[in-house]
């Protein structure tokens, strides 16, 4: 099977969870003697080998040909006026940008007559490059020979129509976040939804991370739930990982590692912490990341008197994300909606038990962590004071968790991601 894949980052150059789990899943392909073209805007040489990468920056598309045209007459982008995450909230994002309908008479002809230099960044420009990574990817699935179109994410999504209408083959939208997950239940609107939405509607099979998000996809889309198959993310290596780094403080430390957004609820985890210190002030908070919310977070934490004891590290990446977990005693993740979540099974890798919300997918396969729902904070300073005060409990779900890492491999999601595949490139068109 030859698979056209698009997606927006890949390791080691990402910013998120998104590239690691286009990473992953590649790796897991190749185990089972899977061909990948994976397009990225930009690539930046120093990627790991894993697949045919092409580099959207390389292709050359000329606006006066009648596919492009077709193509960009069905676009729509944003001006976003600074800079930001794929996975921003709504609020934060509508306060950016300026929703635009542009037409062939707004852009100069010239500048389809060449190579578009993307910067494969999340910034001021994002819109505009979405819509012409779908020019290109119309130039790519007309060159490149291949049996079936999967894109990661709304990003990648119009490059994925745009493929499709070209090379008439079947394509596979991959839903790792959705703007419900972003924007609470009740505020998802705006172009980022439209786009999904037309994404999710487009495709001939949808890959959710867990059921909670299928739910969503199906209840918030209006998509067939026959439709919807559900592949959960994994990690990148099963074995637990001994850290030599040590402590400098003789506090237990409790962390939160992801970025400091509504979805992953940092405002619980600051409440909780106030409840943890009021029963044992020996006890450090560690805020790791950053995020809209961030401000908001440092004022609270003072508000609350905390400043000698919560400590805001901003965006750590690389060894940085390794040393922290290694270093804390409990992780948690408050998510409020997170379609999956790997930063749990990190943790476990580093040996740290972890409290995750139930509003998570990855509480779906991680049975050996506690589970909270992520408004409840007195549950959750609960959880957290019996993780540091009894050793025997710790050590129970740092066992067990080490334990059932051995089945989250990426090579068995992929073993089940090529049985999608093979069905849907079999079915009669």
């Amino acid at each position: 099977m030859k698979v056209l894949m698009f997606g927006w980052e890949f390791p080691p150059h990402i910013s998120g969870g998104l590239g690691t789990a286009c990473y992953g899943l590649i790796k897991g392909l190749n185990v089972h003697n899977q061909e990948v073209i994976f397009v990225v805007p930009k690539l930046y040489g120093d990627e790991e080998p894993l697949a045919d990468f092409v580099n959207a920056s390389d292709v050359e598309v000329d606006y006066r040909e009648k596919k492009f045209q077709d193509t960009w007459a069905n676009l729509t982008y944003l001006e976003i006026n600074s800079y930001l995450v794929p996975y921003l909230g709504q609020e934060e994002f509508e306060k950016y940008t300026d929703y635009t309908l542009h037409h062939r008479s707004d852009i100069e002809e010239t500048v389809f007559s060449n190579k578009f230099e993307f910067s494969g960044k999340y910034g001021k420009n994002l819109m505009e490059e979405v819509a012409r990574y779908a020019l290109v990817a119309t130039q790519i699935a007309k060159v490149k020979d291949h049996d079936l179109i999967h894109a990661h994410d709304w990003l990648a999504y119009p490059a994925a129509i745009a493929a499709k209408e070209i090379s008439g083959k079947p394509f596979i939208a991959h839903i790792h976040a959705t703007q419900f997950d972003r924007a609470g239940q009740g505020g998802a609107s705006g172009p980022v939804y439209e786009i999904e939405k037309a994404g999710l509607r487009a495709a001939d099979h949808i890959l959710a991370v867990s059921h909670l998000t299928k739910k969503v996809v199906v209840e918030k889309y209006g998509v067939n739930p026959d439709k919807v198959s559900v592949l959960h993310n994994a990690v990148l290596d099963a074995s637990i990982i001994k850290s030599e780094i040590q402590k400098h403080v003789p506090e237990k430390i409790v962390t939160f590692l992801g970025r400091i957004t509504y979805q992953k609820g940092p405002e619980y985890f600051v409440e909780a912490a106030k409840k943890v210190i009021q029963r044992d002030p020996n006890v450090r908070f560690v805020m790791a990341g950053n995020g809209d919310l961030l401000n908001k977070m440092v004022e609270r934490v003072a508000e609350l008197g905390m400043g000698t004891k919560f400590h805001f590290t901003g965006f750590l990446k690389g060894k940085d994300v390794d040393d922290m977990y290694a270093i804390s005693d409990v992780y948690v993740m408050p998510s409020v909606s997170e379609p999956f979540g790997i930063a749990p099974l990190e943790a476990v890798r580093h040996n740290t038990p972890v409290i995750i919300s139930k509003q998570s997918g990855v509480a779906e396969v991680l049975r050996n962590a506690i589970k909270i729902d992520f408004w409840d904070v007195d549950a959750m300073a609960d959880a957290i004071f019996g993780l540091l005060h009894y050793p025997s409990i710790a050590k129970m779900f740092k066992e067990l968790g080490s334990e059932e890492l051995k089945n989250l491999k990426w090579e068995h999601v992929a073993a089940k991601l090529v049985t999608v595949y093979e069905k849907l490139h079999n079915q009669k068109p």
